[in-house]
């Protein structure tokens, strides 16, 4: 079955810098329409950025310009690099991805932003 893994949170000062991985399993991610989710606690999960099955990258708009979403097709990864991270970049991140009408989501992974 379809197995998605998060890690590459932390606790990290404004300004600075995080990776997130995502390791992917049981699908190719190749095929698939991957995304980067983040959720605050007692809020709704937000959508953050996607990578198209052709490459294709989108980003919300209060990201844009700092986060990167890739991918690493042959070890079936993805990526989210983040930099200049704020406070309000704190929350749990998720990977998902997009198969024939279905979505798959990873555990999360807690990203804080603070001093």
């Amino acid at each position: 079955q379809v197995q998605l893994a998060e890690t590459g949170g932390n606790l990290v000062q404004p300004g600075g810098s995080l990776r997130l991985t995502c390791a992917v399993s049981g699908t190719n991610i190749g095929g698939a329409a991957m995304k980067w989710y983040r959720q605050v606690s007692g809020n709704e999960r937000e959508w953050v950025a996607t990578i198209s099955t052709r490459g294709t990258t989108t980003y919300a708009d209060n990201v844009k310009g700092r986060f990167t979403i890739s991918r690493n097709k042959p070890t079936n990864t993805l990526y989210l690099q983040m930099n200049n991270l704020r406070p309000e970049d704190t929350a749990v991140y998720y990977c998902s991805a997009s198969i024939l009408l279905r979505q798959y989501w990873g555990q999360g992974t807690q990203v804080t932003v603070g001093s």
